[in-house]
């Protein structure tokens, strides 16, 4: 296996940001979408919770169970090569310290190299419990989709002084405890801009602003596809310009490679 075709690892990730080379995800749910990411230069794939809405029809993603989560990361997993997959806890999976190392367990003999979970406070004793044990971590913070009812829906976060110190705390927080990466959804480019600068850990953006150290969305909001949901103003469709998923794969690496993904369209003041 030549150098381009390694398996990314872990310690890839900050080895990127400190080269100031952006990361590039997005999700999938089957081996061919897989095997279309990896091909495409994708540098890690999310098996994201997002699959109760995009693919089993529910109206978020609370129904997900461990076992849906187990299913489709084995099926991702058979179609990657080259790049990184995450896999999310799915709702209440992390709600101990031990059910978070049994699910992520699961998730990792299923074919993830990195578990992923939302919030911090609470969870910051899982995040650590599973880094001490060997389990790679992304933490998930700002618009939490398991959060929803809380949230009273899917919106903006941090757009008051305290709530944005909440965040920036909870960033550095999520580290401390062992996240090795971080993702940042729905929350104003301002404050992402500070989160990454300030952050140890690489942060991957989603209606983040352009300034993370990277980008995720779920692919069929980049395939342009009708998923039953509002569309999020972050939203890009890469298959109206690229023709092909091949093509729209190789455009959206290559918009968040050279930053022009996202631009002031596709994100929050």
């Amino acid at each position: 296996m030549n150098a381009a075709a390694r398996p990314l690892t872990v310690p890839d990730l900050a080895a990127a940001r400190e080269a100031g080379r952006r990361l590039v995800m997005l999700t999938a749910y089957d081996a061919g979408f897989a095997r279309a990411c990896d091909a495409g230069g994708i540098d890690l794939v999310l098996v994201g919770d997002s699959l109760g809405m995009v693919v089993q029809g529910h109206a978020s993603t609370l129904p997900v169970t461990v076992d849906d989560m187990v299913y489709h990361t084995r099926c991702v997993a058979r179609g990657l090569r080259r790049a990184l997959l995450v896999a999310d806890l799915p709702f209440q999976a992390d709600a101990t310290p031990e059910r978070a190392l049994d699910a992520a367990t699961r998730l990792l003999q299923a074919g993830a190299g990195m578990a992923k979970l939302e919030g911090a406070g609470p969870k910051l004793e899982a995040i650590r419990f599973l880094a001490e044990r060997e389990i790679p971590v992304c933490a998930h913070l700002g618009l939490t989709p398991q959060s929803v009812l809380r949230m009273g829906g899917f919106k903006v976060q941090g757009r008051e002084e305290a709530a944005a110190a909440a965040l920036r705390a909870d960033a550095l927080a999520v580290a401390e405890a062992g996240a090795s990466l971080l993702v940042l959804e729905g929350v104003p480019s301002a404050l992402a801009r500070a989160i990454t600068a300030a952050s140890p850990v690489p942060t991957i953006g989603i209606g983040a602003g352009p300034d993370c150290d990277g980008q995720v969305l779920v692919l069929h909001d980049f395939l342009g596809l009708d998923s039953g949901h509002r569309r999020p103003k972050f939203v890009k469709d890469f298959l109206a310009g690229g023709g092909s998923v091949a093509g729209a794969v190789e455009a959206y690496v290559a918009a968040v490679r050279d930053g022009s993904f996202p631009d002031a369209a596709h994100s929050y003041e």
